[in-house]
């Protein structure tokens, strides 16, 4: 069922940003933090479908004028200073306003194979490194938290961004100040709201403005509470939602 939701809703919005998308738009500042630790296994079937479909629909939706920019960031024990890929959209589309209605057309038609061939560029780039193994000490941690100040900072180039969680969002940082889902889930949605509210006193000095997030998560649709438990979720819903996060999302 979350398979068949996460393709419609992708579905649909590529079909709608294709319709509104000009080159007029604002830029786009894409985020992407894939987890790179024990717990998340790319190479399982279902999850690398999963997350392939998912780069392919964020590049088809979020690439489409020059300006536009990509970052994939690593998640682990180092998220902050993980930065894998970094690329800004170089295609342009030509001034049309003065030319005939058969040069707009050739412009145009010009423009979109060029702008394709660079996105194919750029996926080849995403899926490399989705296909990038951790085997160094840095994948017994998942800093999540770091992947804020990485927020904060596209949050100041005034670009529309937007953020994707390829992950399954389970924070596992030892230290008396952080959380370790690993060894303590929040036991409900209850306690997984109280420890955000709480949490969101040490990371407020993050101004994330109000991107878009989206967690794209590991789990099959028939996963049991435990691998997949909603108050994990619940946690980052309102942590996000705390900092002042627009819509979030989880796929």
């Amino acid at each position: 069922m979350k398979k068949a939701l996460f393709l419609i809703l992708f579905a649909t919005a590529c079909s709608s940003d294709k319709e509104k998308a000009t080159p007029t738009d604002d830029p786009t500042y894409t985020l992407i933090f894939l987890d790179k630790t024990r717990s998340v296994n790319v190479n399982k079937a279902f999850v690398a479908q999963k997350y392939q479909q998912a780069i392919n629909d964020i590049i088809e939706q979020n690439i489409k004028q020059k300006g536009d920019r990509l970052d994939v960031y690593f998640i682990h024990e180092n998220t902050s200073k993980a930065r894998a890929v970094s690329l800004t959209t170089r295609t342009e589309m030509e001034d049309v306003s003065a030319a005939s209605p058969t040069d707009r057309e050739a412009a145009e038609t010009e423009f979109e194979l060029a702008l394709g061939r660079e996105k194919a560029q750029i996926r080849q780039r995403v899926l490399q490194q989705l296909a990038a193994q951790n085997t160094g000490s840095s994948n017994n941690e998942t800093d999540i938290w770091a992947s804020l100040p990485v927020i904060a900072k596209a949050n100041e180039t005034g670009a529309v961004v937007k953020v994707y969680y390829l992950s399954d969002m389970i924070e596992s940082v030892k230290g008396t100040s952080r959380r370790d889902f690993q060894v303590r889930p929040p036991a409900d949605n209850a306690q997984a709201d109280t420890w955000a509210k709480e949490d969101v006193d040490q990371l407020k000095q993050y101004t994330i403005g109000s991107p878009s997030i989206t967690m794209v998560l590991p789990f099959e649709p028939n996963a049991s509470v435990k691998e997949n438990n909603p108050a994990v979720t619940q946690y980052w819903q309102t942590l996000f939602n705390e900092l002042g996060a627009g819509q979030i999302e989880e796929l």
